[in-house]
């Protein structure tokens, strides 16, 4: 069956091809993409679910909307809650909130192979627990967990023959181990107004790319940590169970209390790696004071809002937590930041659009795992 996506409020589907799904599995992915869009809000997602069905014929007499609903409930991806203005209705379930993320880190990343602990590979050799698949003599203070039985053996048959088999000390091969390190990333999402207007949706990008990644490393590297952060008038952590009703507001961008924040979090890590991916699409428009109101400036680069940030990054630098900026906007005076502020980290700045910026981060992820750990 092939079902094609239209261009409805703001929705941007594309050509879906699912073969062998059963009725359910065929609209529990549509209805992935509508929760997603729809900021977690199950009967927006529903009625949509419904339009597209009247133009595209996505059910048969025999399984209609009302039973995938009920399929919903029955599996747990669905359960009766009462709103915030008091009336009853459903919501979704955290099993909906991890197939999201799930749903998310396969569009984005694709199908990654997954393995049951993080293995992000230093270059030192010796003490570890990662194997590499080299080998070498036995040294004193090796320990004997080290020793690979296999391959002693067949040093010991060379050396010393088959007749008149013996193991020495000499005939012992140990398996070299990489270290593991663990990498602690902040990931700051922007929600300022920008990432609605003229048009363009770049917030449902961002929140896939956010649930992707959370994705990603809980379940391939368990071992590192994922802080999630969004700001705009501020700055505020969100849980990873929250990114799919992640909305803007009628902000504007205070990126120096985003670093704050940031920094803030990394402070209290242990972990030797850390770093801070921050995904905007616009300039610093708002810096918040002391006596608790807001600086604000939406027209060009004010030099003073920029110049606290270009702090902020040098700061970041000293701590040695590099930024990586993702900026998918592309007009020439942003560009002109991202510049200065990246030269100021001496982190990384990807300028792309919204649909190159998933691979992007993933890329970027993998690169900074293998970074070797620090004294």
């Amino acid at each position: 069956m092939k079902t094609h996506y239209t261009h409805k409020k703001g929705f941007v589907f594309k050509t879906y091809e699912a073969p062998f799904q059963s009725p359910f599995e065929k609209l529990f992915e549509i209805f992935k993409e509508l929760i997603t869009h729809t900021s977690g809000d199950f009967d927006e997602a529903i009625a949509w679910l419904r339009e597209l069905d009247k133009e595209y014929k996505l059910t048969t007499p025999e399984y209609t909307i009302d039973d995938f609903i009920e399929d919903l409930k029955a599996k747990g991806y669905i359960r009766e809650e009462i709103k915030p203005d008091g009336t009853g209705g459903m919501g979704i379930t955290a099993k909906t909130e991890r197939a999201i993320r799930q749903a998310a880190l396969d569009q984005i990343f694709g199908a990654i192979k997954r393995s049951g602990s993080g293995n992000h590979k230093s270059k030192q050799i010796g003490l570890g627990d990662e194997h590499t698949g080299d080998f070498r003599s036995y040294q004193f203070g090796d320990g004997l967990d080290k020793v690979s039985m296999t391959e002693s053996l067949k040093n010991a048959q060379i050396n010393n023959g088959i007749g008149n088999f013996s193991l020495t000390e000499e005939d012992l091969i140990v398996e070299d181990t990489m270290h593991k390190s663990q990498m602690s990333t902040v990931l700051m999402i922007d929600i300022s107004h920008s990432m609605i207007l003229y048009g363009e949706d770049r917030i449902t990008p961002a929140k896939k790319v956010a649930m992707a990644l959370a994705e990603l490393i809980t379940t391939r590297y368990p071992k590192d940590t994922l802080d999630i952060l969004v700001f705009g008038n501020d700055a505020w952590q969100i849980q990873i169970k929250d990114l799919p009703y992640l909305n803007v507001g009628p902000y504007h961008t205070n990126t120096v209390a985003g670093l704050q924040l940031a920094m803030d979090l990394l402070r209290r890590k242990r972990n030797t790696n850390k770093q801070i991916f921050m995904i905007t699409d616009g300039k610093p428009s708002c810096l918040r004071l002391k006596d608790g109101s807001y600086y604000k400036d939406s027209n060009g680069l004010n030099p003073y809002i920029t110049n606290k940030c270009y702090a902020m990054a040098q700061q970041a630098r000293k701590l040695h937590i590099p930024i990586t900026t993702f900026m998918i906007a592309q007009d020439r005076y942003l560009m002109q930041f991202v510049q200065e502020f990246t030269r100021a980290n001496q982190g990384k700045a990807f300028y792309t659009g919204i649909k190159g910026l998933g691979e992007m981060i993933f890329e970027d992820y993998e690169t900074n795992r293998k970074k070797r750990i620090r004294g």
